[in-house]
């Protein structure tokens, strides 16, 4: 990759920052220790990541041009047409790499007797069951558009991607151009029947190239040809001001409205010809504050997350199973368990079957009188959903606050909402102005007469899917003191012009930054005062300037802070006079880490929370977020324990450095890949 320039300031721009992080992703779909289809998954995931990154980030930054301010972006002091200019640059050389990487890996593929063929190398018995597929799954739902100056394109949808057709002819100037849209609906790869012990896939795209006659046979030409192309548009949803409308109206129409929205970038294969280049980006009203990027000969890469195992379990990561948590039976009741002591989970180690139980006996118990939880991103099959119905159905007050606005989960939580809706649950469309993106649960339940709760408080989304993928703790509690500050934050729900003072808890948008803080200052002051004094952070983002000020007076004060950060981290550790005493590093592996962990030296007796936030702006003052203490000292152990086997990867950990390099940690010590680590670690829990 091309090497970026050190940043003037004291901060790396979140944009730039982010696509560092991507760059990470990408290294895994090149390294050679990764098992060979797990690598074309990850070059999916890049890709789809870039996606999203263009329709929110990019998007931004070009509307904050083109309403004339001219103004530095947020971080980094870039001004925001030079960043469009910095982050195309980027995209072009990673797409590059990216290319490069693909076809290694193709060439990888085919000493493993697996070919990805294209329309030019299609035997007779390849030929025959190509025509039959055409004909009977992929013609009858074929969409394809003919262009004319005469007829206004229509919309293209939103990261679909496009064969942008040429038909010409000898005798004739004017050339016919058309537009075939690869579906979504229809599988990318289409395997074939094997032949000697080795496996075929073609493309889709190619499958298409090689029936184009099929497609245009009506049309007179002489040549023909076929180049993809993509366009991504603006993620950003617009709310109409039509008072008449619900809320939920308002969500379902923006969603529909984004596959219209402003283009952002523009993806073609470089190969076309410029006629056709030039035809089409008037055609489509692309223009220079948009992102013309030459890519390869396909596209929408992220349908790679995808690509067929063949059976092939050798080239792909051992699957490990999920472990149980020591002491915690899915056999017995789980409120008799809780009811007892803490207990935490560590998913995909763990598994996150505890959840659903505790929800289902919830249903059914009939001493449970009311649940309430916090809804972001559920599974596309929810089993806590049905749980949660299911209470309904029991007669049990369930009250759910669901967030219509998780970007690119609208439609899929509107369609839970009147699901839980017409089951009689009492639904709660968040906070306005606020997203409510806290992880919690209150169970209340009759005991003696008297109401006791029950709960659990968590770092990521109540999924059963994305549980099997990314790393997440869930605190499960009966700790009266912090369910009652939890179902205080149900009240705020409610009733949201009042502030709810807590005890326990760290919540946004009111408290995050001054606890924090007040954290971070003790640190500092029991350094200067002689005592011991550290900071251990892991979250997915560092992006809020005030957070990384304050971190950066802690280290100037000789406070020393570990920091695990995925994606985008804006601080720059390791600089002498500012942040001497900050290391940083990022894990990207097999799985997705998600988990959030805030641990305070203070004086040898640790403060920890698990959280919902990110260190960013928007989750400490534009969203709902929880902070919980860990008051179980088992459980304080366990993360400390966990943190610090994170925290020895020198096998997929990343330096945080001015340099931007992504360069692999590297140690004399023995080799700790931290992910497979930690699975052994909770092995060996169940054997103590």
């Amino acid at each position: 990759m091309t090497k970026r320039e050190k940043p003037n300031n004291s901060y790396i721009n979140r944009e730039i920052s982010w696509l560092q992080f991507n760059a990470r992703v990408l290294q895994e779909a090149a390294d050679k220790n990764v098992p060979l289809i797990e690598r074309l998954r990850f070059l999916g995931i890049f890709s789809n990541n870039l996606d999203e990154f263009f329709k929110v980030r990019y998007a931004t930054v070009k509307r904050i041009v083109e309403a004339g301010k001219g103004a530095k972006s947020e971080l980094g002091g870039i001004r925001a047409e030079k960043l469009l200019e910095e982050i195309t640059e980027i995209v072009i050389d990673q797409q590059s790499l990216s290319l490069e990487i693909l076809s290694n890996i193709g060439q990888e593929l085919e000493k493993e007797n697996i070919y990805i063929i294209k329309e030019d190398n299609i035997n007779e018995s390849q030929h025959k069951f190509i025509k039959q597929y055409f004909i009977q799954k992929v013609s009858p739902a074929l969409v394809t558009i003919i262009l004319s100056n005469q007829v206004e394109l229509p919309n293209l949808k939103d990261s679909a991607s496009y064969l942008a057709v040429k038909m010409s002819s000898d005798t004739q100037q004017e050339c016919q151009y058309a537009l075939i849209e690869i579906s979504k609906a229809m599988d990318r790869f289409v395997v074939l029947p094997e032949q000697n012990g080795k496996s075929y896939i073609i493309m889709l795209d190619d499958l298409l190239r090689y029936c184009l006659d099929d497609i245009f046979n009506i049309f007179e030409y002489d040549h023909i040809s076929a180049h993809m192309i993509k366009i991504t548009r603006d993620g950003e949803l617009d709310f109409e001001s039509d008072l008449s409308k619900s809320f939920i109206e308002k969500i379902s129409d923006s969603v529909k409205h984004r596959q219209i929205g402003e283009p952002v970038r523009f993806v073609y294969d470089k190969t076309i010809d410029l006629e056709t280049l030039t035809y089409l980006l008037s055609k489509m009203g692309i223009d220079s504050h948009d992102s013309i990027i030459p890519g390869g000969r396909y596209h929408n890469r992220r349908d790679y997350m995808g690509f067929p195992s063949l059976g092939r379990t050798d080239l792909l990561y051992n699957k490990i199973e999920p472990l149980p948590i020591k002491n915690l039976s899915l056999e017995t009741s789980i409120f008799d368990s809780v009811a007892k002591k803490d207990y935490l989970l560590h998913a995909p180690y763990q598994t996150f079957s505890y959840v659903v139980k505790f929800l289902r006996e919830a249903a059914l118990d009939p001493t449970v009188i009311t649940i309430k939880i916090t809804i972001y991103r559920l599974a596309q099959i929810s089993h806590v959903a049905s749980s949660l119905i299911n209470a309904a159905k029991n007669g049990k007050k369930v009250t759910v606050s669901i967030e219509i606005q998780a970007r690119f989960d609208e439609q899929a939580n509107i369609d839970y909402a009147e699901q839980m809706e017409n089951e009689g649950i009492n639904l709660i469309f968040g906070v306005q102005g606020l997203k409510v993106h806290s992880k919690m649960c209150v169970i209340e339940r009759e005991e003696n007469k008297k109401l006791k709760r029950y709960g659990f408080i968590s770092t990521g989304n109540f999924n059963e899917s994305t549980a099997k993928i990314y790393t997440d703790y869930t605190l499960f509690t009966s700790d009266q003191r912090i369910l009652k500050d939890i179902n205080k934050v149900f009240s705020f729900f409610e009733i949201n012009y009042r502030i709810y003072r807590y005890k326990h808890i760290i919540t946004s948008p009111h408290y995050t930054q001054k606890a924090f803080f007040k954290l971070i200052d003790t640190e500092i002051q029991n350094v200067k005062a002689g005592k011991p004094g550290y900071i251990r952070l892991k979250m997915n983002s560092l992006s809020s300037l005030k957070m990384a000020d304050k971190l950066y007076e802690a280290s100037r004060a000789g406070v020393k802070i570990q920091m695990i950060v995925r994606g985008l981290c804006c601080l720059i550790p390791g600089v002498k006079g500012m942040s001497e005493n900050i290391e940083a590093i990022s894990i990207v592996d097999k799985f997705l880490e998600h988990t959030r962990l805030f641990i305070f030296c203070n004086n040898n007796d640790p403060k920890i929370y698990i959280s919902s936030a990110d260190w960013m702006t928007r989750n400490i003052e534009n969203r709902v977020e929880v902070s919980c203490p860990i008051y179980d000292e088992d459980i304080k152990k366990e993360l400390i324990e966990t943190f610090n086997i994170s925290w020895s990867d020198n096998i997929k950990a990343r330096i945080f450095d001015e340099t931007q390099q992504n360069k692999y940690r590297k140690s004399k010590a023995p080799k700790v890949r931290s992910q497979y680590a930690l699975y052994n670690y909770y092995s060996k829990k169940l054997e103590n």
